[in-house]
């Protein structure tokens, strides 16, 4: 269990980006569907992937997932990343969900595959070490509402619709939306929001929970971006190792029963005690001071 637990805190070689950049690596000159942004100034620490697939509204292609897992990769080896934001670069869409046009063309072997491939990418946004923060200033349907509830915390606009809908597409989620929502909402609203595939507003979704923050839209379409870069600037000035740890306490603990997540609270407790922020969270508190962490 500790060598688990370890594991999803390693964190080895750190990735400097030059401010935005794409994530694809073949050097052709299409346009970048991922996007990797790493802030500065007083939101240094916060780090934003940028959907930007304006004509398939950020369906879940292969190239799609393919930078998207490229961008994860890089940004879970950089320990000054305190903050993960996933917002998109087209006005009015988070993320339409799966590619049915590029599914369409698949036999029933690729259809297991691609599937196979996009639940492997909502479980790396889920286990990213960071807390992760959904910006919804648009449609998020399908594996695009799974995409944001693999995310730590959702931010959505009043007017954003949101829903699992594949159960009107003949369909069934397949990247998590089973697993993920119940554990969210509750069994019995999850399976009446599978069942019937019904669509949500951002008011609507945050009065279920299913969203932190339902927030009005603004004439930019960014509202839910703006709301979400703010929680996480409350999230900046924490101990980002105790805030990782309890990331990990909570995700593992509401795995198993409550006996063993408590032991796996005192593992993770039992790392942070002789970190650097601890020690330096004490002194600030004895010398009535603000802290500074420094992630060590």
């Amino acid at each position: 269990m500790l060598r688990v637990l370890t594991s999803a805190l390693s964190l080895t070689r750190p990735w400097r980006p030059p401010g935005s950049r794409s994530s694809a690596s073949d050097g052709t000159a299409r346009d970048p569907e991922i996007q990797v942004r790493a802030l500065e100034g007083p939101d240094k620490g916060i780090a934003e992937i940028i959907m930007n697939r304006p004509r398939a509204r950020n369906a879940l292609g292969n190239v799609f997932v393919s930078e998207l897992l490229e961008a994860l990769a890089q940004l879970r080896e950089d320990q000054q990343v305190r903050v993960l934001l996933f917002r998109s670069g087209v006005k009015g869409v988070f993320c339409a969900g799966a590619d049915l046009k590029e599914r369409e063309q698949m036999n029933e072997a690729e259809v297991g595959a691609c599937v196979q491939r996009l639940r492997g990418l909502m479980n790396e946004i889920a286990a990213f070490p960071a807390p992760t923060i959904a910006a919804m200033d648009g449609t998020a349907l399908g594996g695009g509402l799974e995409l944001a509830l693999a995310c730590d915390l959702r931010v959505a606009a009043s007017s954003a619709v949101m829903g699992l809908i594949e159960t009107t597409r003949g369909l069934l989620p397949g990247a998590g939306g089973t697993q993920r929502l119940p554990r969210c909402l509750g069994v019995a609203l999850a399976k009446e929001l599978i069942f019937t595939g019904r669509r949500l507003s951002g008011v609507q979704a945050q009065a279920l929970g299913l969203v932190n923050h339902a927030v009005t839209q603004n004439e930019e379409g960014n509202a839910a971006y703006h709301r979400a870069r703010e929680l996480a600037q409350e999230i900046l000035p924490q101990a980002p190792i105790a805030v990782r740890l309890g990331k990990v306490a909570i995700d593992r603990g509401m795995e198993v029963d409550i006996a063993s997540g408590m032991a796996i609270e005192g593992i993770c407790y039992a790392q942070n005690i002789p970190t650097q922020d601890r020690l330096e969270g004490m002194a600030a508190f004895r010398e009535k001071r603000p802290p500074r962490f420094v992630g060590k």
